[in-house]
């Protein structure tokens, strides 16, 4: 049952801006019969919103600011890569691993108008190896186990406590390699921004852009798949090479 304060529904909604979860939507659906509703867009939202009234909006991945008119009249579970209240705010990913993390705390919590401040469902713990792109799929799959669990269950969250530390979201320019690091710290960074539609790590050598992605490290020495791009605007097209 719902508590006093969302509307009672029937249904799930399970929302993520990133196909890399469909495939472990599909699994949690055929897992467990109900009305269940994938969206991956706002409008989405909005349409499955005006067309049923659910018990509960799964956050896995979201793009898009969430008005508070949905949060307060629905129960809505976000999920951050963190062991709140360490951590809360963008890119967690990436400033766990320049922090020298090489594990977490994947956590299940109440979306509230602060971000990432809400009372936590459930955690499960995460490593941190291999490129993002692994990691982000993983921690889908262990989010949704955390629905299942959530779904079963009905918890009531638990206020957070301890200071909040805050992580800053990352901009395209920090994907930027530093001149210089040694192996461990090179392979770090490339992996960490070795994800779908991440801006990767990159070298800028004259007109030209190198992306580094794929990174392997052994003997203490990196290998990285390099794609190169060519600054037209600098007066050199790729034709000419």
């Amino acid at each position: 049952m719902a508590p006093a304060r969302f509307q009672a529904g029937d249904g799930y909604i399970v929302a993520s801006s990133r196909m890399w979860h469909y495939d472990a939507y599909l699994d949690l659906k055929g897992s467990l019969a109900a009305d269940w509703r994938w969206v991956s867009t706002k409008s989405g939202l909005e349409d499955t919103l005006s067309q049923m009234r659910p018990r509960y909006i799964f956050f896995l991945h979201w793009n898009w600011y969430v008005p508070s008119e949905i949060y307060e009249t629905y129960e809505c579970v976000c999920f951050h890569m963190t062991d709140v209240p360490y951590g809360r705010g963008g890119s967690p990913l990436q400033n766990l691993i320049l922090a020298g993390h090489t594990s977490t705390r994947l956590t299940a919590l109440r979306m509230v108008e602060q971000m990432d401040a809400g009372p936590v469902y459930a955690q499960r713990p995460l490593e941190l190896t291999g490129s993002a792109q692994s990691i982000y799929e993983t921690a889908g799959w262990k989010s949704c186990e955390v629905i299942r669990w959530i779904i079963d269950n009905n918890p009531a969250p638990t206020a957070q406590s301890g200071e909040a530390t805050l992580f800053e979201r990352r901009t395209p320019a920090q994907s930027e390699m530093a001149k210089d690091a040694d192996s461990n710290r090179v392979f770090d960074f490339i992996r960490m921004l070795d994800a779908e539609d991440y801006p990767h790590a990159f070298i800028d050598y004259g007109n030209m852009r190198l992306e580094l992605t794929d990174a392997r490290l052994a003997n203490g020495k990196v290998s990285a798949c390099v794609t190169i791009s060519f600054d037209e605007v600098a007066g050199l097209e790729t034709g000419d090479m």
